[in-house]
């Protein structure tokens, strides 16, 4: 018998499918409708090898600055449908190289732009200051180059690097333009070095940037369609810009560092096996402690860094379930929430390298104290953050350098979001509407799922790096979200700057830089 919940959201669905009807057409809303899901379970031949992104530690010169190419180019590639899909790429037609650098390195990153068109390039979850953050206010117009320079001073992470133009981050992303950037910690024995934990880049240490993709003949098809309220939503998976792809096991453990570069896509990942495997870090690093787990889910520009132990001789097919967003059904079905997709076969040899076991304990976190203040972030609708769409002109907030603070994130849309700060990782206090007890909050994090009518509490931690006249962003990292305006801006000061900073709407508990209208 058909609950009346459930008839009450098919009764709205179809007075909606009749509305779209009258102003589309009939035929165009019975398409939409009956290919709305996916499932591509037991469906995908992989019959590509895995591409493994080129590793690149840069040259080093000679006062010790760690140096780093990247040229924005585009060009054509094959995803699956031919050679001739137009895309861009950092250093090749689709996404990037895999840069490296340690803790404490000077690095620079000399930034070519050869797109014919402005862009940007942002170092997401690195901690560095303002003004070499990437985002908005740093563009690289057609033909320049940007170099900046900073000091690596955070624990070893897997971090990734993408456009943040205002108003084109989704459609300059989508095109192919995203990479990894692995931070390594000399002082940590889980890195290079060490035998912790898996380590040798594109043997048993495997970087997997997994995205999805629709396609209008042999171009990849940007409109987010009738009902892309997420945004763009592809029906088609690449992992590293492989179609189909297959990863050849040699050795007993392998290390996974998973990173949804998605548009808008939630991925929940699992293994067709349902083996169990080891959660070994997050956004900002490692765990305290190994968490054997069957799945994690993982919103856009999230990361996850696993260890699996194949079967000697298996095959074993790592997927993507029907996601947890939290939305009704009509939301569920146009955002990805009823989709199933296979996403890389895991093929071992018949006989394996050996693996060291994992340690009882990878790290251990800093305490960051007690908060300062609250601030309360309302994020309304699909582009609006405490009620307005961002002003590029406008400083919504001013924290004190080094300061710890409490951030109280509220879901206030029936969609799903989710929340990324620049600059900082944070720790996931609660969460409503989610499965508090999941271990991917457990770790330091710089993006965290917020599904609707919910709240996530923040603790986070600010650097040193002041600067009045420069921002950071906050935003929702659905893509077509942060363009649409759901985006703010924040600048860290010292103490003798909070007063420089002009048109301020402060949203912490004490109002302590006033508040303008």
């Amino acid at each position: 018998m058909v609950s009346m919940k459930l008839l009450v959201r098919l009764v709205v669905a179809a007075l909606a499918l009749v509305l779209v009807a009258a102003a589309t057409g009939a035929s165009v809303v019975a398409y939409t409708w009956t290919t709305a899901d996916v499932d591509t379970l037991g469906r995908v031949d992989f019959d590509r090898p895995l591409q493994i992104p080129p590793l690149e530690t840069g040259t080093v010169t000679a006062d010790g600055t760690r140096v780093f190419d990247l040229t924005l180019q585009g060009g054509t590639s094959d995803l699956g449908h031919g050679p001739a899909t137009r895309t861009w790429g950092f250093d090749g037609s689709y996404l990037g190289p895999t840069l490296r650098a340690a803790r404490g390195d000077k690095v620079r990153v000399d930034v070519t732009n050869q797109l014919g068109e402005t862009s940007t390039v942002h170092w997401h979850g690195m901690r560095l200051p303002a003004a070499m953050d990437g985002g908005p206010h740093q563009v690289v117009d057609a033909g320049d180059t940007w170099s900046p320079t900073w000091t690596i001073d955070q624990p070893a992470a897997s971090l990734w690097y993408h456009p943040h133009l205002h108003g084109a981050t989704a459609q300059h992303v989508y095109r192919g333009l995203a990479g990894m950037f692995l931070v390594d910690d000399p002082a940590d024995p889980t890195t290079p070095g060490a035998r912790a934990l898996p380590q040798t880049y594109g043997v048993d240490d495997i970087p997997l940037i997994v995205q999805d993709k629709k396609f209008d003949g042999d171009q990849l098809d940007e409109n987010p369609g009738v009902f892309g309220i997420s945004g763009t939503v592809g029906d088609e998976i690449l992992v590293n810009g492989t179609p189909g792809p297959f990863l050849d096991v040699t050795t007993e453990a392998v290390r996974l560092r998973l990173l949804n570069a998605s548009n808008a896509r939630v991925f929940d990942f699992s293994f067709e096996s349902g083996q169990e495997f080891a959660l070994v870090g997050t956004d900002g690093g490692l765990l305290e402690r190994p968490t054997p787990v069957r799945n994690v889910q993982l919103s856009p520009g999230e990361r996850a860094e696993i260890v699996v132990r194949p079967v000697p001789g298996s095959r074993d097919v790592l997927r993507s379930t029907p996601p947890a967003l939290g939305s009704d059904f009509f939301q569920s079905r146009f955002s990805g929430g009823d989709d199933s997709f296979d996403i890389l076969e895991m093929r071992a040899a018949p006989e394996l390298a050996p693996s060291t076991a994992l340690p009882d304990r990878l790290t251990t976190f800093d305490e960051f104290g007690e908060p300062s203040t609250t601030r309360r972030i309302d994020l309304n609708g699909t582009n609006m953050i405490n009620g307005r769409t961002v002003d590029m002109t406008r400083i919504d907030d001013v924290v004190p350098a080094g300061a710890t603070e409490m951030w109280e994130v509220r879901n206030a849309s029936s969609t799903h979001h989710n929340f990324h700060i620049h600059d900082v990782q944070f720790k996931v206090v609660d969460a409503t509407g989610t499965r508090n007890d999941r271990p991917l909050l457990a770790g330091r994090k710089d993006t965290v799922f917020v599904p609707p009518n919910s709240t996530v509490r923040l603790l986070v931690r600010f650097g040193e790096h002041s600067n009045p006249a420069m921002p950071y962003m906050y935003h929702c990292h659905l893509l077509w979200h942060e363009d649409s305006g759901m985006m703010g801006q924040f600048v860290v000061v010292g103490p003798d700057d909070a007063a420089r900073v002009d048109g301020v709407t402060d949203h912490s508990s004490t109002g302590g830089h006033g508040t303008h209208g």
